[in-house]
């Protein structure tokens, strides 16, 4: 049995959709700002790989509450990985983009200099160096702007906006790689059942190709929904934000397949199936 921490998320709810037969701990059961609590239910379910798929991700808001974004994000997959430790079991962690400072245009490697630039970049990777600080069998997976059906996310968000406007300014200056949740649980199940065979972890890169900027994503969504939106690409500085968003975030994914097999998704073709499921 595999354990997965979240329920309502977006990966949370794709690995759901993909393997029922796990257990899921919503907030109501495992509060991530208990890690104590997270630990024990850990040691309570005795399963075989555990996949935590929650977190703190409000990254303006983090900027105000960098105590309880560390919490979260830091001490609780530390503890996690802590009591997969004394059970010998392996540990998938989600991570971010947000952990390197968004310099130049190369995707980043996995082995990569971190310098993240806010409060839920330096929250995240408090977690990464808590659990690689551990004796735990874990993966780490960087990944960035994710996107599905469920949850918050910039699809739907566009989507929304499309029902009363039809000219909006979206940031094009941020380049990354959009990434369907629905990839990102295919990965994490695929990499807990080599994992559970006696495969290694290590620090991963997952995310879709090939780059585009925000406001690339956005025209390609509108095209997809039939929305007739016109985008005017505009630069981060016209639009500020608490918290200040990498320019670069493309990740490099190559060890990630030649470890695990696993190539990143082609975000155009998943957000085909997005929309799809959005619009119906």
């Amino acid at each position: 049995m595999i354990l997965v921490f979240g329920k309502t998320g977006q990966v949370a709810s794709e690995l759901a959709r993909r393997a029922p037969e796990a257990v899921f701990l919503g907030r109501d059961q495992a509060d991530l700002s208990n890690p104590a609590a997270c630990a024990e239910a850990i040691r309570q379910h005795q399963p075989k790989a555990v996949i935590n798929a929650a977190a703190y991700t409000a990254v303006d808001k983090a900027e105000e509450e960098e105590a309880l974004a560390t919490v979260i994000n830091g001490d609780a997959p530390t503890a996690m990985a802590r009591a997969c430790a004394g059970l010998g079991i392996p540990f998938i962690h989600i991570s971010t983009d947000y952990v390197f400072d968004g310099s130049g245009e190369t995707p980043w490697q996995p082995s990569d200099p971190v310098a993240p630039l806010g409060a839920y970049g330096r929250s995240k990777l408090a977690g990464e160096q808590g659990i690689l600080g551990t004796a735990a069998q874990a993966t780490i997976l960087r990944t960035s702007w994710v996107f599905s059906a469920h949850g918050n996310n910039f699809v739907k968000t566009m989507l929304r906006l499309a029902e009363t406007r039809d000219a909006l300014n979206v940031v094009d200056d941020q380049i990354g790689g959009p990434t369907p949740a629905s990839g990102i649980a295919e990965a994490c199940l695929t990499i807990a059942e080599k994992m559970m065979s006696g495969q290694g972890g290590g620090v991963y890169h997952y995310g879709g190709q090939p780059p585009a900027s925000w406001a690339c994503f956005a025209r390609e969504t509108f095209a997809l929904a039939g929305k007739e939106v016109a985008v005017t690409g505009i630069p981060s500085s016209d639009y500020p934000t608490p918290a200040a968003r990498p320019l670069n975030s493309r990740l490099n994914c190559e060890s990630l397949t030649a470890d695990f097999g696993i190539s990143p998704p082609d975000w155009k073709a998943a957000l085909a199936e997005t929309v799809t499921e959005l619009v119906s």
